[in-house]
């Protein structure tokens, strides 16, 4: 009893250095370095890859389909159909100079893409200006089977004369809002990785769905790699731990006082 008395002070001031999250809170994350994602969902895992100069109809994706995470989190995705016919279902690319597809993304990205206008839907050279052809922009909603501390991605609209609002909305199991944050952007034929980063962190792992939209919901959406945090960050970890350690031990002191004083 002595030894566990002893250690009370220092696991009363492990308690009080480690911050409890009083209240779930979100905010916006604009930089996936700075997000720090330990899980990672990346596209073209779903095994169909959209090749712009032998294409294949087979890889067209549904607008609902399910997937995992590196580590093996369920996941939902549901694109919403555009009201369009010309346009095609989604799919997957990798962005590559021509013969394959430019964007603003990191040459060699797998991009999941809400779907175009194959008329205009042909891979242009260098220096030519963006056709703007009409696409699906969504939006894209993004449910887990385990709710989560945050996810986010690089984001772009497929226009890049116009400058959009691009969105990222979260919700709980409940559908309740937690957040919602929104920049603005310019999309380009650059491969220069310049496509913003959109990502939501909270507090607490409360997170159950993400939906993506734009305010040009005309042009299609493209995302690539979805980053996640999906496991409890370290210091709360640890807060939990020494509460537990120091219940154990209180309960300890009281049946070793309890049997003392029955003595």
């Amino acid at each position: 009893m002595k030894l566990s008395v002893k250690y009370l002070p220092v696991i009363t001031a492990i308690i009080t250095v480690l911050p409890f999250p009083a209240k779930a809170a979100t905010f916006l994350v604009n930089e996936r370095a700075a997000f720090g994602g330990n899980d990672k969902v990346d596209w073209v895992t779903l095994g169909k890859v959209f090749n712009p100069v032998a294409p294949d109809f087979s890889a067209f994706l549904p607008n609902s389909f399910s997937t995992t995470s590196q580590d093996g989190l369920g996941l939902d995705i549901n694109i919403a159909p555009t009201n369009n016919p010309q346009v095609t279902p989604p799919f997957v690319f990798q962005t590559l100079p021509p013969p394959g597809i430019r964007t603003n993304f990191a040459q060699g990205d797998f991009i999941l893409f809400g779907g175009i206008d194959p008329t205009g839907f042909i891979p242009l050279p260098p220096g030519t200006p963006d056709p703007g052809t009409l696409g699906n922009g969504g939006p894209f909603s993004i449910s887990f089977d385990q709710p989560v501390f945050g996810a986010g991605t690089q984001i772009a609209v497929d226009v890049s004369n116009l400058e959009v609002e691009t969105f990222i909305n979260a919700f709980d199991n409940a559908n309740n809002l937690l957040g919602s944050f929104s920049v603005l952007s310019t999309s380009s034929l650059a491969l220069d990785n310049s496509a913003v980063f959109l990502g939501i962190r909270s507090d607490t792992p409360n997170i159950s769905r993400l939906v993506f939209s734009s305010s040009a919901p005309q042009y299609g959406l493209a995302i690539n790699q979805l980053s996640i945090i999906a496991i409890p960050e370290p210091t709360y970890t640890l807060a939990i731990l020494a509460f537990g350690v120091s219940s154990a031990v209180l309960k300890r002191c009281q049946r070793l006082r309890t049997s003392t004083i029955s003595k």
